[in-house]
């Protein structure tokens, strides 16, 4: 069995064959799983010393002073995420530019449920710290399910364990975000054996006639930019808690609410869509819309884009400018002019994805 297991790993990784003119866009998926790996076994040593229960606020200064290392490995586990959406969303964006979407479905479908799993893990993390942000943060985010009709109320009391965000939310959150790493580690295993089956695609968009095996080639050079992406890591050691809101030092109390809430940044573009809505059933819909017409990209019809390489250039610098500064307004207050440059923003996100699937119905029109 073990032989067997060996013979099909080397045929889906170290013998495997790929183009021969991959640049280093196609190292990111190498770093994810990386960081990723390094985010389990962080959050693994944070749970022998984290407490779950009313003291979790002071169980993590605990941490700091009275275990060895304990800060470094909080420290490691807290900046890890930022890198780990940064690295998603490059990633994201080396499929769209070169058209991942529309010749590897299943593989762009398998890495859109891992990055949804990713959030739903980070959301979950960023609670269990208790500080003024952690329990407003949730308390805003969830209750945003109060919108859905009939059973919206239901779902959030279930949530929460009662009316309020409490220490019983609280457990729920650490139990769902120790498991559902796994999860996403169980997929990134579907994600890379879907890949190397059916293969990679490659900046001119084919699959490449003269390819060449993976190993050591491919290896050797995902190697060096692991080691690229390790030094660059320790320049957080400068500023460790550059990425954290200064509100989530302070422990929690549900009697004064931080005068401005919001989300990590990797979360701000779509919390500023829906902060853009002025209501709050529409916000919720255009917020998972966001979400969905990222996996819906699967259906754009390739051939179109290729007939119209400029326009389909043209949609994907909007698309990415327009998510760029969303992350911006995201952080700014719900005020004057960052709401009504929300709107706006958000109206271009939607209507770059309204222009793709209109031309590719037209498209498909004009080919009958």
């Amino acid at each position: 069995m073990y032989v067997n297991f060996v013979n099909e790993y080397n045929k889906l990784k170290l013998k495997l064959k790929a183009p021969l003119n991959l640049s280093y866009w196609w190292n990111l998926g190498s770093f994810v799983s990386l960081i990723m790996s390094i985010q389990i076994i962080t959050g693994l040593f944070l749970t022998f010393y984290y407490e779950n229960s009313e003291n979790c606020f002071d169980s993590i200064y605990i941490i700091h002073i009275e275990t060895f290392y304990g800060v470094l490995v909080h420290f490691i586990h807290l900046n890890v995420s930022s890198i780990i959406f940064f690295l998603i969303y490059l990633h994201m964006t080396k499929g769209l530019i070169f058209s991942s979407f529309s010749m590897m479905k299943i593989t762009w479908i398998s890495g859109w449920i891992m990055m949804m799993l990713s959030m739903l893990s980070a959301f979950m993390g960023y609670v269990l710290p208790w500080g003024q942000m952690s329990l407003w943060g949730a308390t805003v985010i969830t209750n945003l399910l109060s919108a859905i009709p009939v059973i919206g109320k239901m779902m959030v009391e279930w949530i929460w364990g009662g009316y309020f965000v409490s220490n019983f939310t609280m457990k729920m959150f650490f139990s769902f975000h120790f498991l559902v790493p796994f999860i996403i580690l169980i997929f990134i295993m579907i994600h890379l054996i879907i890949l190397h089956y059916y293969g990679s695609n490659n900046p001119i968009g084919n699959f490449s006639l003269m390819k060449i095996e993976f190993n050591p080639i491919y290896s050797f050079k995902d190697l060096m930019s692991i080691i690229f992406i390790i030094l660059m890591f320790v320049l957080f050691f400068y500023s460790p808690y550059f990425m954290v809101d200064p509100e989530n030092f302070i422990k929690s109390n549900p009697m004064i609410s931080p005068i401005h809430i919001q989300p990590e940044w990797y979360f701000l573009q779509y919390y500023a869509i829906l902060r853009a809505i002025p209501n709050k059933l529409g916000g919720v819909l255009f917020f998972l819309l966001s979400l969905i017409l990222l996996m819906m990209m699967i259906f754009f019809n390739y051939s179109m884009m290729m007939n119209n390489m400029k326009l389909w250039n043209l949609m994907t610098i909007m698309f990415i400018m327009s998510n760029i500064i969303l992350v911006w307004l995201g952080g700014m207050p719900v005020e004057y002019p960052y709401l009504i440059l929300s709107q706006i923003l958000t109206f271009i996100y939607f209507l770059n994805f309204l222009l793709i699937y209109m031309f590719n119905y037209l498209n498909f029109i004009l080919g009958m």
